[in-house]
C-alpha cells in the first residue's frame, strides 16, 4: 500500500473513534515528513493529538518506511476554513478578508450552509445635529465570498 493512502486511512480510521475532532490539513513532504492539523468542536488537547498520533505511529512499520511526523492543533492565527470551525466560533468576533479585498470585522451570530451572519456594531453621524450614534446591523455574507476568516482575540 502507497505510504500517503496507508496515513489517511490510519486518520480516518482514528476520526472515526473521534467525531468531536475533525481534519484541517495533512502534508506530506518530498523526505516524507507529515504535518496533520487537527482541531475539534470543542476544542483540541494536547492529548488528542497524541492519540491521533500514537493511532498513526502504532500502526505503521518505521523499518518498511521511514518518516516523521508531527500532529497539531489549529493555532489562533490560522485562518477558518470549514463550516465546523465558524460553528464553534459563533460569539467570537471575526475578521474577514473578502475576494474583493475590503475587511469586514464584526460577531459571528450564525452560520448556515453557504454563509455565515455577522453582527456589526459601529458609530456614524446622527442624521440631524452634531455628535455620533451606535449602530448595530446583521450582516449576511455568503462564504463564496470570504478570502480569509480570522477570530480576532482580545485579551
Amino acid at each position: 500500500m502507497e505510504f500517503e493512502t496507508q496515513i489517511k486511512q490510519l486518520l480516518e480510521t482514528f476520526l472515526e473513534e473521534r467525531p468531536d475532532l475533525f481534519l484541517i490539513d495533512m502534508k506530506i513532504s518530498a523526505g516524507d515528513n507529515v504535518v496533520i492539523i487537527l482541531d475539534g468542536d470543542n476544542g483540541i488537547s494536547i492529548q488528542d493529538c497524541l492519540d491521533a498520533s500514537r493511532a498513526i505511529e502504532f500502526n505503521m512499520d518505521r523499518e518498511e518506511h521511514d518518516f516523521g511526523l508531527q500532529v497539531m492543533s489549529a493555532g489562533l492565527s490560522e485562518p477558518l476554513t470549514q463550516i465546523r470551525q465558524y460553528k464553534k466560533n459563533i460569539g467570537r468576533e471575526l475578521e474577514l478578508l473578502m475576494q474583493d479585498s475590503s475587511k469586514i470585522q464584526g460577531e459571528l451570530a450564525k452560520v448556515e450552509e453557504d454563509r455565515i451572519i455577522l453582527i456589526l456594531r459601529y458609530r456614524k453621524p446622527k442624521e440631524v445635529g452634531k455628535g455620533k450614534v451606535d449602530v448595530m446591523e446583521e450582516r449576511e455574507v455568503l462564504l463564496s465570498e470570504i478570502k480569509k476568516a480570522l477570530v480576532i482575540v482580545k485579551f
